[in-house]
């Protein structure tokens, strides 16, 4: 294999640096705990003192120096494990090799991704499929829904008779680095949604999935006559129900970043990481020290290097966006406030007169269930669903299928079928 032919290597777990530091910071501690439970005398959280002192009485025919010589070797173990995880996905041959779907517009970085367009198999439809417009997030690559061949929601609603056409932001060039959330639901996709709506002849169904459910929403308060429904995937609104502490968290990020956005005109790929990494500082390393147990010829391992190669593969996030985000959402709160605004209006879910369906993941750890519900509670006579499902999982796990894709299809056909 030449060098043009290789593969490029593999940046993630990204940032890696601060990965490594949590992982060593939190078993190193356990030497400090070591001296602290010998003391007799540790100041261990109320919640955790009965645990502590049946510990201690277990401990105590224990001889001192072997237990430290058991810990010094389990911390070995789990950084050696670490360590081979890590190196194992890196040289993993898995890569994502699905094609792209034909474009069906394209403005600035921003494309249409018609995965009805070339049809093949599925059932058989007298008329014209109805079109979805689905809107991811734009921070994660929007081919989470399209990740494997085996696990595309956009390919099998195709199948399933519909017309999903899928929003690919792209990576912001030096036009989208000035968007604001106004440009990009006022402008970017009201323009998508006129071009969904030429090529189709159809009021099209809107689907958007976390981030890009508060942008579907928004669109759809501008635009209601022109859609027949409206779909919303763990979709935040109140940003201090269920994690004031992750909010606060972001929000205090934000004087940290602006000198570096200030001078990039974007917050970078492993600044956003580093914001989703303090909601769970041990994950990465418990994730990757399970994977070193892992077969690497396993269809298990190849399942995992798909979702962190999506998972590392961000982009971007315009500056004014990520003010917006960081200190307007997270800070301030501005949609449960009601204060969010886009080109001046106030995006007010209570005016919402679409067919809608708010799909909340019951062990969504990124959007708080209590966040999404806020946003359910506003939306008069909408639909509410709760899988049993994480924020990812709900759209690529084993469960997904049963629990969000085939409701969601069913609801998505019979809107369609009203309209």
């Amino acid at each position: 294999m030449t060098r043009a032919e290789r593969p490029e290597p593999r940046q993630g777990p990204r940032p890696l640096p601060l990965h490594l530091m949590a992982a060593s910071l939190a078993w190193t501690s356990s030497r400090a705990g070591l001296a602290l439970l010998k003391s007799a005398s540790p100041p261990w959280k109320p919640q955790v003192q009965s645990a502590a002192a049946a510990l201690q009485a277990s401990l105590e025919k224990v001889d001192p120096e072997a237990f430290r010589g058991a810990v010094e070797r389990q911390l070995h173990a789990r950084m050696a494990a670490l360590a081979e995880g890590i190196l194992s996905y890196r040289r993993h041959p898995y890569r994502r090799e699905l094609p792209d779907p034909p474009v069906l517009w394209r403005q600035g970085t921003t494309r249409l991704l018609d995965y009805g367009a070339r049809r093949s198999g599925g059932r058989a439809r007298r008329r014209a499929p109805p079109p979805v417009l689905v809107v991811p997030s734009l921070i994660n690559r929007g081919y989470i829904l399209d990740l494997a061949e085996d696990r595309s929601l956009m390919r099998w609603l195709a199948a399933e008779g519909l017309r999903p056409i899928l929003v690919d932001w792209g990576r912001p060039g030096p036009q989208e680095r000035a968007f604001t959330f106004t440009d990009y639901i006022a402008g970017r996709l009201e323009d998508a949604l006129d071009a969904v709506i030429a090529e189709t002849g159809a009021r099209p169904l809107l689907i958007g999935y976390c981030m890009g459910g508060l942008l579907a929403l928004a669109l759809a308060l501008r635009r209601q006559d022109d859609l027949a429904g409206l779909a919303l995937l763990a979709t935040p609104w109140d940003f201090h129900a269920g994690a004031g502490v992750q909010g606060a968290s972001a929000a205090a990020a934000l004087p940290a970043f602006a000198p570096l956005m200030e001078a990039c005109g974007e917050l970078p790929v492993d600044s956003i990481q580093s914001l989703f990494a303090s909601l769970d500082p041990q994950l990465v390393a418990r994730k990757f020290v399970a994977f070193s147990r892992l077969d690497p010829a396993s269809p298990k391992a190849a399942a995992f290097v798909a979702l962190e190669d999506w998972l590392n593969d961000g982009v971007p996030l315009a500056a004014p966006v990520a003010r917006e985000c960081l200190g307007g959402w997270y800070g301030e709160n501005t949609p449960a406030r009601g204060t969010w605004r886009i080109a001046g209006r106030p995006v007010d879910p209570g005016r919402l007169a679409l067919p809608s369906l708010c799909i909340i993941p019951a062990q969504d750890r990124i959007v708080p269930p209590a966040s999404a519900r806020a946003l359910a509670g506003k939306i008069s006579g909408t639909e509410t669903m709760t899988p049993r499902l994480g924020h990812i999982g709900m759209v690529v796990s084993a469960g997904a299928g049963a629990q969000v894709w085939r409701p969601l299809r069913d609801w998505l056909a019979a809107r369609a079928g009203a309209g």
